[in-house]
């Protein structure tokens, strides 16, 4: 195969695979790095083939775009133009200012302690988002999952997380949850929803915009109602009780500014709490490379390319907005990669229709955030001996007295003096509970590293390097 441009596409999920499939079609060498053992991310998150799942697609939706991107992404791994790493957990990425190439180190293999690095000429980031998780008296219960988690069980395991669920919290997720989960066979107790019928009333123009989303969710509501599920919007839950597992929560109706109507709380028996409260964008690597961020997630131009020179980024690190979103991205991403690496302008008429869908999803993205905000005044009603930073055991009182009296105003402060956030995960699920605490912004953690490193691999580095088979 004749020499390209190398291009590295981390992630792959939607907006790394339309990325990569896009480079690919152009001209450039493409190595797909990813931390699954199959592509298709959180989205399109497939069984294990030694498990034979019959029918997988049951578990999803837009099955057909996943064949065509599968059936892509088989194309060029044929031809050899794309090289798909699989289980490589990417730790860093380095520019190197003599060469102006890129250095990707991943840890491969399940055990993450052999080192690599992949070297190209330009980065594509499509690192997705992750979920915000916060804390309510028993959260730590086993049976409490993310909204996320419970579906990564159903659509890669084939498991239930239980037999009786609640999906709780707030965000569109919460609808595919639910619905998966009782079309697997579980009960579903309820469905509690925190943002009211008034927040989505507020926000109609914007949401009619597109009526294909907006007949989804019906679709999604219209199960729920056929099998019995009790939806409970407006309302959020209290608290996760249990001795050593869960076996029921409170929840309770929300009144104006957050806080809880008076004899409305209820208790609901059930072995699973599936709970969340939306999306925030995974900017740890955008980070490392000096990428600027605007607010939590990466910023990008109209090509997707952030400020850093040979770095694009797509999907929802650069802002939570769903699949449809991010393969408009992704497509615009790679032939922007694409061109720029030839030496040329991309051509805008190759890119219109999906910088349309971009404009059009990323308008309906933004009113569902604001339909969907976490409830008001969740973090005044947590109980002071609330655990909020799970690795370090950091309760939300030892967060408050960090603010009040010792004067911490910020993220890093209130970690340097309660240790929140100085656990193995380094805050990434921890910071938006302890930024609500105290009352402080969100802000970027700027870590060296996205994930632990071992020490050898850090010090065997100049000797760990692979790409793609014709890489030198």
């Amino acid at each position: 195969m004749a020499e390209g441009p190398r291009l590295a596409v981390v992630g792959a999920g939607p907006a790394g695979l339309a990325a990569a499939l896009a480079a690919a079609a152009r001209g450039v060498r493409v190595t797909l790095v990813a931390a699954a053992e199959q592509a298709g991310g959180q989205f399109y998150r497939q069984p294990a083939a030694a498990l034979g799942a019959a029918r997988p697609q049951a578990l999803h939706h837009q099955w057909r775009t996943w064949e065509r991107l599968r059936a892509g992404l088989g194309r060029h791994l044929a031809t050899g133009r794309l090289t798909h790493l699989t289980d490589h957990h990417v730790w860093c990425v380095a520019a190197d200012p003599v060469s102006g190439t890129f250095g990707v180190h991943a840890l491969r293999g399940p055990a993450q302690e052999e080192g690599v690095t992949v070297r190209a000429d330009a980065v594509l980031l499509a690192t997705g988002g992750y979920e915000r998780v916060l804390p309510f008296p028993g959260w730590t219960l086993p049976g409490v999952v993310t909204a996320g988690g419970a579906q990564a069980m159903l659509k890669g395991g084939l498991v239930l997380p239980g037999r009786t669920a609640v999906v709780a919290g707030s965000g569109p997720l919460l609808l595919p949850v639910a619905t998966g989960l009782v079309t697997a066979g579980a009960r579903v107790a309820a469905l509690v929803e925190s943002a009211g019928p008034a927040a989505l009333l507020r926000r109609a123009p914007a949401l009619a915009a597109q009526p294909g989303k907006l007949a989804e969710g019906a679709g999604y509501a219209a199960r729920l109602l056929r099998h019995g599920v009790r939806t409970l919007p407006g309302h959020t839950v209290v608290a996760a009780h249990g001795t050593d597992r869960l076996e029921a929560v409170t929840v309770a109706a929300l009144g104006r500014e957050g806080h809880l109507r008076p004899g409305s709380a209820r208790r609901i028996r059930c072995d699973t709490l599936a709970v969340g409260h939306g999306m925030l964008p995974h900017t740890d690597l955008a980070e490392t490379l000096g990428c600027t961020l605007s607010g939590t997630a990466v910023r990008v131009d109209d090509e997707q390319r952030t400020d850093v020179p040979g770095v694009w980024a797509a999907g929802e690190a650069t802002g939570v907005g769903g699949a449809e979103l991010a393969l408009a991205e992704g497509h615009i991403a790679g032939c922007s990669a694409a061109a720029r690496l030839h030496g040329s302008a991309p051509a805008p008429r190759r890119s219109a229709a999906a910088a349309r869908a971009r404009r059009r999803l990323r308008e309906f993205a933004t009113a569902l955030d604001a339909a969907f905000e976490p409830p008001a005044g969740w973090a005044g009603r947590l109980p002071d001996d609330t655990v909020v930073c799970r690795c370090e055991e950091v309760t939300a009182g030892e967060v408050r007295r960090a603010v009040d009296p010792l004067g911490a105003g910020d993220l890093r402060t209130v970690k340097l003096l309660s240790r929140a956030g100085m656990g193995w995960c380094q805050g990434r699920m921890c910071a938006p509970a302890v930024a609500g605490l105290a009352g402080c912004p969100l802000t970027a953690g700027r870590r060296p590293f996205a994930r632990p490193v071992p020490l050898g691999v850090l010090a065997g580095l100049p000797d760990t390097e692979a790409g793609p088979p014709d890489a030198d």
